[in-house]
């Protein structure tokens, strides 16, 4: 009897060892499973991306599409703040006060102003931004080639995009004196005002101008030059841009041409622009943003870019309208208004 009492003893011992060798392998097993759940979560990782545009049209809104749509090609999952400041300088500021307390992985600057808020704010979360006309004057950067800092990102003018536009509006259109709307409390505009003016003097052209700090005074402006101009030339000001039409009506009513300084103020009724989609810039800006989140670079590392592209589009419309030829040499891509 005793020795079955200790055979049976010896037996349960072993299912007892069995048992938790078993469960010893389960709880790796487990381990292991965690591990690949971790892995997993690091591969689908959200990224929080702030946005701040400083008022809704046409051209920034295309650029914000471009950079959404480059880091969806680039297989990123993200979730935007977006917050618009409807040309408002002081909800502006307080936009980017919001997200750079909102602690996001990265501030996207749809603008000047915009980008010139963000930098205000933070020295830390990375800000790349688009739709900016010249970054080292605006000092959001250090220089194009060193960025510097935590800004890098695409600027919305060509370096010959000006240059070509007042010499064919000279040659080819025969235009002596050139009306200009624009806001002088935006950085970007006084530079390329100063440009236009730079270039117009060098071909004997005048250049007049006035300004508006709202855009609710876009079409008064447009009707005092009327009398004084051959036409009217309005660059990528915020400001006035949100209030094409206006200029527009001014324009259709005294047979002036409206030459604009991109793509999407020609398809609302400018005459031509030579330029770039603003969607590409935008789209250029969302793969520096990828190469940031995904620890490849730091925005002090990344260049600033130009546009890769500059060609002239004119409105089909206007043109039959203000009785202009087309010339072969020219190479125009023709569009229509867009209703």
């Amino acid at each position: 009897m005793k020795s079955s009492m200790k055979k049976l003893s010896f037996l349960l011992l072993g299912l007892l060892l069995l048992l938790a060798a078993c469960g010893g392998n389960d709880n790796t097993s487990e381990k292991d499973e965690s591990k690949g759940t971790d892995t997993k979560t690091e591969e689908t990782k959200t990224y929080k991306i702030g946005v701040t545009q400083i008022v809704e049209h046409p051209s920034l809104n295309a650029a914000y599409q471009g950079f959404q749509d480059a880091l969806k090609d680039a297989g990123l999952n993200v979730e935007y703040d977006y917050q618009l400041a409807q040309n408002d300088n002081s909800l502006n500021t307080q936009i980017a006060q919001n997200l750079a307390s909102a602690g996001v992985d990265l501030i996207f600057a749809n603008s000047t102003p915009s980008a010139q808020a963000a930098k205000n704010v933070t020295s830390d979360i990375p800000i790349v931004f688009t739709s900016v006309t010249d970054p080292v004057a605006a000092q959001l950067i250090d220089s194009i080639e060193s960025p510097g800092g935590n800004v890098t990102g695409t600027i919305d003018l060509h370096p010959d995009a000006i240059k070509t536009t007042v010499e064919f509006m000279k040659n080819e259109l025969g235009i002596e004196k050139v009306g200009m709307i624009y806001n002088a409390g935006e950085q970007n505009s006084v530079a390329q005002v100063n440009q236009v003016r730079e270039i117009a003097d060098s071909l004997g052209m005048k250049v007049e101008t006035t300004t508006v700090a709202q855009s609710s005074e876009t079409k008064q402006a447009a009707e005092s030059l009327v009398g004084k101009v051959d036409a009217f030339y309005i660059i990528t000001d915020n400001t006035v841009v949100s209030a094409l039409e206006s200029v527009i009506q001014v324009a259709e009513s005294n047979k002036l041409p409206l030459v604009v300084g991109e793509f999407d103020s020609v398809r609302r009724g400018g005459l031509l622009a030579f330029g770039f989609e603003y969607y590409d810039i935008g789209y250029q800006a969302g793969q520096m943003a990828v190469k940031i989140l995904k620890g490849e670079a730091t925005p002090a590392d990344i260049p600033a870019e130009y546009p890769n592209t500059l060609k002239l589009v004119m409105n089909k419309d206007v043109v039959e309208k203000l009785g202009i030829e087309v010339k072969d040499e020219w190479n125009a891509e023709l569009v229509e208004t867009e209703n």
